[in-house]
């Protein structure tokens, strides 16, 4: 099994598909694209155009399967390893698993456009500066929030559906975010918070984030320049 990435960094859906193969300890060969220029000749379009019609990240390749999209891959990797319960085992709970996991992937539009991935930098400013000046990133996160804590309040926790699933991997980028901009959110949020940054998958995504030190000005909406 092959995981196509891009730059850990700043690659959300290619987080979610990694954070859930390595928290689940699903083996597989880790594949790291640059993001670099993005142009039609750039080594990370030359690798991805023979591959998938997408030219984008993440990308799963398994004997005869080549899967793109991270829910897809989600569902894929779920079906091919039915005994790790990814999705959770009841049936109500896994439809509420899959429909916030669905609800991410084509929803909180400005909290993506305004508060893009940055695991390496701190930006507590922007975030304040946003919470008091956006309603979109302002009614994103209120979503987010309240969201979690129907999910925690009825699982018990420590993870939204109970023990760790797709659902948990797939927001551990929006853990990310709320991190580097400090935004605001209830002590239940930050615990949970603190519990998916000390996951083993987790922590290693960020740790070899920090080592890249690669400056992608396309995904620095506030920095003109990497800090020195």
């Amino acid at each position: 099994m092959q995981l196509y990435i891009g730059n850990k960094n700043y690659s959300t859906w290619s987080m979610r598909p990694w954070v859930m193969l390595k928290q689940f300890d699903i083996p597989f060969e880790e594949i790291r694209l640059s993001f670099g220029d993005m142009s039609p000749t750039s080594e990370f379009k030359q690798r991805l155009k023979s591959l998938t019609p997408t030219g984008r990240v993440p990308l799963l390749l398994h004997r005869d399967l080549v899967v793109w999209d991270s829910l897809a891959i989600a569902e894929t990797v779920a079906e091919l390893f039915p005994h790790l319960a990814l999705w959770p085992r009841q049936p109500t709970t896994r439809a509420r698993a899959r429909s916030i996991c669905a609800e991410m992937h084509s929803g909180f539009t400005s909290l993506r456009n305004h508060c893009a991935m940055n695991i390496e930098v701190s930006m507590p400013e922007i975030g304040a500066k946003l919470m008091k000046e956006n309603e979109g990133v302002q009614s994103d996160l209120q979503r987010i929030i309240s969201m979690w804590q129907s999910a925690l309040s009825e699982s018990g926790g420590p993870f939204l559906f109970g023990d760790f699933s797709i659902a948990d991997a797939y927001y551990a980028p929006v853990v990310m975010r709320i991190r580097t901009y400090v935004l605001p959110v209830p002590d239940d949020i930050a615990a949970y918070c603190e519990r998916i940054t000390g996951l083993h998958s987790v922590q290693r995504w960020i740790k070899d984030a920090l080592l890249e030190h690669e400056f992608v000005q396309v995904d620095e909406p506030y920095r003109t320049k990497p800090a020195t």
